[in-house]
């Protein structure tokens, strides 16, 4: 059964997903167009407050990017019902709520491209870019829209 092959992954990883979060506003969680999903900005679960260089660190920030990746990987299970229908990361990117004199934004957004190469393997790779902000919804630390291509 090759739909279960990533799901089996998931569980290798000790990774469980939650249900799909909703959108923060008047959006679309997911948008799936010409075999490329766009799915929405998203953030670490439990919604943790502040910003990296000040109340967090870098390696803090880390597991909010892989947090959010989990929960990019939630939406992207409940758009297409199974993550065997990726067929490739195409981009990530980060918003990184940052203090001005932070510049291990890179670094921050490693938790996501991470996780994505752990789950997908080589169809994990993917383009990457990630800007600090002087502010983000919610005070997030961290907010990550993302590409892929999808059966």
């Amino acid at each position: 059964m090759t739909d279960r092959i990533i799901a089996d992954r998931l569980e290798a990883l000790g990774i469980v997903l939650p249900s799909a979060s909703e959108p923060a506003a008047k959006y679309a969680n997911y948008v799936i167009v010409n075999g490329l999903c766009f799915v929405s900005g998203k953030g670490p679960a439990g919604h943790p407050k502040g910003k990296l260089g000040q109340e967090f660190n870098t390696e803090e920030g880390y597991h909010f990017a892989r947090q959010t990746g989990i929960e990019i990987l939630a939406v992207l299970e409940s758009a297409l019902g199974s993550l065997d229908k990726v067929k490739r990361v195409v981009k990530i990117q980060g918003f990184v709520n940052a203090d001005p004199l932070f510049e291990e934004h890179h670094k921050v957004l490693n938790g996501c491209s991470d996780l994505m190469l752990e789950v997908f393997g080589d169809k994990g790779s993917h383009a990457r870019s990630v800007l600090g902000a002087v502010s983000v919804r919610d005070n997030l630390p961290v907010i990550i829209d993302s590409i892929f291509e999808v059966d």
